[in-house]
């Protein structure tokens, strides 16, 4: 469980409310909280956090938060807080924050001068408990971990009380202290709340809420050999930086009496109102972190970015914008119901946020080279090409057309099924943009593999002539060769076999062998050489494509495509 009150899914949205004889107006749960407790007086301007544990890159899940807890401070003016929430040194490492920071700022989350570190409030933390303990709320244990399980109760039969919890005020400050100071054993003493070991919900029986761990931390260093537990440290973390609504997942529901309780028995004025939703599942994805973290240490993926994955940078190297995901989370929407959504949504957002803005640029994919053996050796004229069919604003662009071309291996045939009605021996089709070209002849090689066609073309039939003589049936788009950039083209399915679902029976992943498909021969048209990290375009017929931020470098372009162009997805 992550920390920020992320699993390792996504979240959701939304539910509408209608007020009768006026404008549909659609505010989810957790806005209409808001406005109550606003309208109520409960609070002023708001304040929200996203609170990440840094122990890991974000994913899409994580996306959902960033978003909806930067959303709702923009739309009370209210103010938005990024908190690491840095109280495991275990796993955690400046790497993951650092790269959390450039995945909130990429989102858009402005957090200007509001970044905390949890660590910052250790202090403060030790404080509360000691706080606590002179209350008689907290004393110190010495049970193992096997024993304070057994201790704990089940379901339906309530916990016993440990023999340590009826010390003195004086004696559990000295330990405390000489916890803190470094005098015992990891693992042999904890500090725990005294609440109720009979309380229906197990979290109130008296939970641990400091532990001996002597590991280096990544921002206080060597200084506490002691540190305080998840549901202890959350809430003074909250209420210490005036958070009003603390907006977690829907695990975190049977957590928030103890979240209260802190709050209450530490003594804080005005306190947080924890406030929880649900995930979304989010289909054919790999977000838990553990799995992850294994796919980068055995190699199966190029690092917490390859992308195949949805953490977060690897959505940004692939292609996508905050704005698709922006819209994404829209569409899923608010509610305090699980669900589930097909990764096809995720697809249909990038295409529509994508479709307008970028230029279509023709490529070539899997090449073989075709001659227009009637074309004056040696000319080069040029075409005129729209940047996009649908927005006419984008304008058109210059494109050199000459004898020798290069097509896609696909659009021709020797032998063609029926309905086929690109090109083969005796078939006329328009090369995009240009002519009217027939094939007269092609060659093989030894194998008989197809490695070049022979075309005439019609000087009568360009694009934009006018010319009405006769119709052709298929359209079939080309490079001229002494002009193509060559490129590496990077096709992505899904890492885990949508088939067999993510998971085998052994708890094993489903990996999918055709996850990557790397094209080393492929050709695009001139106007592209000088593209840059994370430039997209779409190449006609084949979809959206990125440049690859980690990989290319000039003289070498490499496209990972971002999203295909058709769909069965339709939004509701």
């Amino acid at each position: 469980m992550d920390k920020d009150g992320m699993k390792d899914e996504i979240l959701v949205e939304n539910e509408t409310k209608e007020d009768a004889g006026k404008e549909t107006v659609s505010k989810n749960f957790i806005e209409q909280i808001i406005e109550k407790d606003i309208s109520e007086g409960h609070c002023g301007a708001i304040t929200t956090r996203f609170p990440p544990e840094p122990n890991g890159y974000l994913h899409i899940g994580h996306a959902k938060s960033i978003l909806l807890n930067y959303g709702l401070a923009q739309k009370y003016g209210g103010k938005f807080n990024l908190r690491f929430d840095d109280t495991n040194p275990t796993k955690e490492k400046t790497e993951f924050v650092e790269s959390i920071i450039a995945d909130v700022k990429w989102l858009g989350g402005d957090f200007e001068d509001r970044l905390f570190f949890a660590s910052n409030y250790f202090e403060q933390m030790y404080e509360a408990a000691v706080k606590l303990i002179k209350k008689g709320k907290a004393y110190v244990c010495e049970l193992t971990a096997d024993q304070i399980r057994e201790y704990r109760g089940t379901l339906t039969e309530p916990g016993k009380n440990s023999p340590y919890r009826e010390r003195s005020v004086e004696e559990n400050l000295r330990l405390f202290e000489e916890m803190k100071d470094g005098k015992y054993e990891d693992g042999s003493k904890v500090l725990r709340a005294k609440i109720d070991m009979a309380s229906p919900n197990i979290n109130m029986r008296d939970p641990i809420i400091y532990r001996i761990a002597r590991m280096h931390h990544h921002n206080t260093g060597d200084k506490w050999c002691i540190y305080p537990m998840y549901d202890f440290a959350h809430p003074i973390e909250d209420a210490i930086e005036g958070i009003t609504h603390s907006i977690c997942t829907l695990e975190f529901e049977d957590h928030r009496p103890l979240y209260d309780w802190v709050v209450e028995e530490v003594g804080y004025e005005n306190p947080p109102k924890q406030i929880e939703f649900a995930k979304l599942y989010l289909t054919n994805v790999i977000t838990g972190k553990r799995y992850i973290k294994r796919l980068v240490e055995e190699g199966i993926v190029d690092g917490w970015d390859d992308p195949r994955l949805v953490s977060i940078s690897a959505l940004r190297r692939r292609g996508f914008t905050p704005e698709s995901i922006k819209m994404f989370m829209e569409l899923c929407g608010v509610s305090k119901s699980n669900s589930s959504v097909d990764y096809a949504m995720l697809e249909y957002c990038i295409r529509e946020d994508l479709k307008l803005k970028k230029s279509r640029v023709m490529a070539v994919l899997d090449p073989i080279k075709l001659v227009i053996t009637n074309y004056p050796e040696g000319q080069v004229e040029y075409v005129e090409v729209p940047n996009n069919q649908e927005n006419e604003e984008m304008g058109t662009r210059q494109v050199p057309f000459c004898r020798e071309l290069y097509i896609d291996r696909e659009d021709f045939m020797i032998e063609p099924p029926k309905k086929y009605f690109r090109l083969y021996p005796g078939n006329e089709v328009r090369l995009m943009h240009a002519y009217f070209v027939t094939c007269t002849d092609y060659i093989t090689d030894e194998t008989g593999k197809v490695t070049e066609v022979h075309c005439t073309y019609d000087p009568e039939t360009k694009s934009g002539s006018g010319f009405t003589g006769r119709k052709v049936k298929g359209t079939i788009h080309w490079v001229a060769q002494p002009t193509a950039v060559k490129a590496e083209v990077r096709l992505y399915e899904n890492i885990v076999d949508e088939e067999k679902g993510v998971y085998n029976e052994d708890g094993s992943l489903n990996l999918n062998p055709n996850s990557i498909t790397v094209l080393k021969e492929c050709f695009v048209e001139p106007g592209v050489e000088n593209a840059k990290a994370y430039d997209s375009f779409q190449f006609l017929r084949h979809g959206y494509f990125c440049v690859d931020a980690k990989d290319s470098e000039p003289g070498h372009l490499v496209f990972n495509r971002i999203v295909s162009l058709k769909s069965s997805y339709k939004p509701v």
